[in-house]
């Protein structure tokens, strides 16, 4: 089996850090991406020529392109992009200034749109590839405190649904991870901004909304190192699957959520 070469964005830390470790593991090569890429090496623990450690800022398109040249410069090609780097803006709609809700699209959607319009040429050429986006179950649950993470989420997914559809015929793959609350660092104040506007008439639950924050980092249900090991995996599936939702709180969510959209489309029809 030939060795595939991934490129890996957020590979600093948390789930990408994973998947790095996990395909290094497997015998593959990796571009590991980050925006701080100290001490990747090290905490990878490679002595070979398998990993190339590169920093990119993902918002960066010219930052993506040097990446990617720096990656097939190294390794001749790219057989699975995984676009995980990103950021989660939490609190209320209102109490989020404008800035930083547009710093979240630039993150989590123009990112990763970013770095798939750099490397897509390259598997364009190859006719093969796969391209895992690391979404979340808030791509199709939304609910409050989460209004713009999940928007970002909903943006990606709708623009990878479509992307999917358009690459598929050129041999390209797609996976979109759906994963529920995992003990990464995503919680964690250096990861999640909180809305700075102060509004009295929601003072009471953001503060709730804050502790609950503060107690489920770190606590969460979901191992990472689970959800690392199935993607490595499916990358090298036969029959690789089209969206991966992980975690039993991500399917129970995404159950309601389908159960509600069919009720709400059945009293549609009722009505039309």
């Amino acid at each position: 089996m030939i060795d595939k070469i991934w490129f890996i964005t957020g590979a600093g830390r948390g789930l990408g850090h994973l998947i790095a470790r996990d395909a290094l593991a497997a015998g593959d090569k990796v571009v590991a991406t980050s925006r701080t890429v100290d001490g990747i090496v090290k905490s990878l623990s490679v002595s070979d020529d398998s990993l190339l450690v590169l920093p990119l800022d993902v918002t960066d398109p010219e930052a993506a392109s040097a990446a990617h040249d720096a990656a097939v410069d190294a390794f001749g090609r790219i057989d699975v992009l995984v676009n995980n780097a990103g950021r989660a803006q939490l609190g209320w709609f209102e109490t989020i200034p404008d800035e930083d809700v547009r710093r979240q699209f630039e993150i989590n959607l123009f990112g990763a749109m970013n770095v798939a319009r750099a490397v897509l040429p390259t598997m364009r050429r190859q006719r093969s590839g796969l391209i895992v986006t690391i979404s979340s179950v808030n791509g199709l649950v939304s609910n409050q405190g989460g209004s713009v993470y999940a928007a970002s989420k909903f943006a990606l997914e709708g623009w990878m649904e479509g992307l999917a559809e358009e690459i598929a015929p050129l041999g390209i793959r797609s996976l979109v991870v759906e994963p529920g609350m995992m003990r990464t660092n995503f919680l964690d104040p250096s990861t999640a901004r909180q809305g700075s506007v102060e509004i009295a008439d929601y003072a009471e639950v953001v503060e709730g909304f804050r502790r609950f924050i503060s107690q489920a980092n770190g606590a969460q249900q979901n191992n990472p190192e689970d959800l690392a090991a199935l993607i490595v995996a499916e990358a090298s599936s036969a029959a690789p699957a089209r969206r991966l939702l992980f975690g039993a709180d991500a399917h129970e969510w995404a159950g309601a959520k389908c159960q509600q959209l069919a009720a709400e489309i059945d009293a549609s029809s009722a009505r039309a």
